[in-house]
């Protein structure tokens, strides 16, 4: 079987998450998915505008205000007030407009946001179910949940808040730009050079801010990785007292993450006091630059300034510096963002399951001169539909033989599972394999699907070499009942379903009487509409390996494979199911993996397996007869492990 999954040290796992990624293409690619909502983000643009630029054309009413408007109502001695009327009626209506502005551009670019969540999640979704067997044997499920969770989050909360915040900051900051240089170009100037020293520590500390923050959302899908292992074992880490280790090992990884994220967040929370300062160094310099402007430049010269001018420009200088730190602080949001589409693009890019086969599996029906033809019905004949490169093609009736032809095999390319084995199942046979753990009895079951491809050799199915058929044919043509059963949430009609959609109920009560489970499922409550949740938390352990098992037989399918399919029943319902899985068994190729040797008994052709090898083969009597290790095996002499 495959190796067992080793975690990584931490040095290994450190060295792992300080790799530099690529913000630029993900940012672009990120853009790709923003795109396809382009209407909606013309009309968020639109809001976006007016909401920044109502602000900026709000503060230059202080200059009319100052030198316009008060002289006009001082003058006239306060008798007249429609001046400032109307200042403050053209107030309202360009902060209303800013307002409605801001509420629009939110709304929309929520919808944007899940929107555009809602296509990433699919396409991994379903690029996740393109991928190999090999590819979830080397990934935890916490570590895949997160891209789901903690990373999409990041990227909700980047779309709806900080792509628009860093939009309307940039507005507002060109807008305000603008007024200040038409303002006083002299006050401009030496507030560019001020905004200098901010850019520097931008930089400086944004750097580092970004390292830390990718390494915060690896260290999240360690932490949820360890947290969802250690939940679904917990019998096991209470069964041996491990309950001190599990915690010293938690607490290692929630280190290595606590570290991150402080890092992360101190350097984001330090730039927007730093910006703050700045902001305020200048705000006071410039006060002081432009008293000394007013007192000393002489009225009508160029770089001359009026006291409504200065009061204008200072508030414009706080608004300047304060989008600023805005668009800081929403690049830190932004490259977090960013840290979390990389692991998702992560998954995204991952080569999905290869598959040059170009065989099919179709139902087909003999005509009277005994050639095959291709039907629609289900005749209950299956025949390979072989095409050629000279445009025919042919059709091979299922027979169920399957061979392997000296297979060498190797899950990491180091440590050969299996070496150079040859066998044979004979359409119809039961094959079984017994042998230590490790020997290599699941692989040659993992091979035979192709969830995995052989190194060397090659595996026939019926005289065709099984790389030539399509996997998702071959693997329709072939079920499987595991060690470890998986149900799904949904009826316990649903979950025998599951074999074969189109099953009728009349189909799922007789698969699951083959398989002995009619009677349980009778005294549920809801008999075979009563909800299974929790991957059948509700049901004991042999129940749902009874179900596993109608699962198989209402697929109705030539091949079967059982991987110790009964390990999880008592040996009393074992006997009970006996004569229904020789029945199910009827008339199909069956490979059988099974530590007690009593269900194994009856087959044709049993294999012991040891490193690899096939060192024995034969029925029970041969075997026994052979005085070898299956016969050490059945008289106690030796046991596997």
């Amino acid at each position: 079987m495959a190796p067992s999954m080793k975690r990584p040290t931490k040095p290994e796992m450190n060295k792992k998450m300080q790799k530099p990624g690529n913000p630029k293409a993900t940012f672009m690619r990120l853009l790709g998915y923003l795109g396809k909502s382009k209407a909606m983000l013309a009309v968020v643009f639109v809001f976006v505008l007016f909401s920044s630029l109502a602000g900026v054309i709000g503060t230059y009413f202080i200059k009319t205000v100052t030198d316009v408007v008060l002289p006009e109502i001082i003058a006239n001695g306060g008798k007249d007030m429609s001046p400032m009327i109307k200042v403050l009626v053209t107030l309202g209506l360009i902060y209303g407009v800013g307002v409605i502005s801001s509420y629009c551009y939110s709304r929309i670019m929520l919808q944007v946001a899940q929107k555009t969540l809602n296509t990433i999640r699919r396409d991994l979704f379903n690029h996740m179910q393109e991928l190999p067997i090999r590819f979830f044997d080397s990934h935890t499920h916490g570590e895949l949940m997160s891209r789901y969770t903690s990373d999409t989050d990041t990227l909700r909360e980047c779309i709806s808040q900080s792509f628009v915040a860093l939009i309307t900051s940039t507005v507002s900051v060109a807008a305000t730009f603008i007024m200040m240089v038409f303002l006083s170009p002299l006050l401009t100037l030496f507030v560019v050079v001020m905004l200098c020293f901010g850019f520097v520590a931008i930089k400086i500390l944004g750097a580092q801010s970004a390292k830390y923050f990718r390494e915060q959302q690896k260290c999240v899908g360690e932490v949820n990785g360890y947290i969802e292992e250690f939940i679904e074992g917990q019998k096991v880490v209470k069964v041996f007292c491990h309950e001190e280790k599990a915690k010293a090992d938690f607490a290692a990884i929630n280190e290595n993450l606590r570290k991150a994220a402080t890092n992360a967040h101190t350097y984001a929370s330090v730039l927007m006091p730093v910006m703050g300062n700045i902001s305020y160094i200048t705000y006071a310099a410039v006060a002081m630059l432009g008293t000394v402007m007013l007192m000393m430049i002489p009225s009508g010269s160029f770089f001359a300034i009026s006291l409504g001018s200065m009061l204008a420009f200072l508030t414009y200088t706080r608004h300047f510096f304060q989008p600023i730190t805005q668009i800081s602080q929403q690049f830190n949001a932004i490259i977090m963002a960013l840290a979390g589409a990389e692991r998702i693009f992560e998954i995204i890019d991952t080569p999905v399951e290869e598959d040059d086969g170009y065989v099919t599996l179709v139902n087909a029906k003999k005509n009277a001169d005994g050639t095959l033809t291709e039907c629609e019905e289900r005749t209950g004949i299956w025949a390979w539909k072989h095409p050629h490169g000279d445009g025919t093609t042919t059709y091979t009736e299922w027979q169920g033989d399957v061979r392997f032809h000296n297979v060498t095999f190797s899950y990491d390319g180091k440590k050969t599972v299996l070496k150079n084995v040859s066998l044979y199942a004979m359409p119809g046979q039961k094959i079984a394999f017994v042998g230590s753990t490790g020997a290599g009895k699941t692989t040659i079951t993992n091979l035979i699907n192709r969830f995995y491809d052989v190194n060397e050799g090659k595996i026939t199915y019926d005289g065709i070499n099984i790389k030539k058929i399509k996997k998702a044919e071959l693997r329709r043509s072939m079920a499987m009942v595991l060690q470890d059963t998986h149900l799904f949430t949904g009826t316990v009609r649903d979950n025998i379903a599951y074999g074969r959609l189109d099953a009728t109920d009349e189909e799922i009560v007789s698969a699951a009487k083959l398989a002995n489970a009619h009677s349980f499922i009778s005294r549920l409550p809801e008999g075979y509409d009563t909800m299974i949740t929790g991957d059948g938390a509700n049901l004991s352990q042999g129940q749902r390996q009874l179900l596993a098992i109608a699962r198989a037989a209402v697929a109705d399918p030539p091949v079967l494979i059982l991987d110790e399919a009964t390990s999880s029943i008592d040996t009393r319902t074992e006997r009970l199911i006996e004569k229904g899985m020789d029945k199910l068994m009827e008339g199909r190729t069956v490979f059988v993996i099974a530590h007690r040797l009593s269900t194994v008994r009856n087959s044709d052709a049993i294999m012991v397996l040891e490193n690899g090898e096939i060192i024995e083969r034969g029925n029970h009597e041969d075997l026994l007869e052979q005085k070898g290790k299956y016969y050490q095996l059945y008289t106690g002499q030796f046991e596997l492990d």
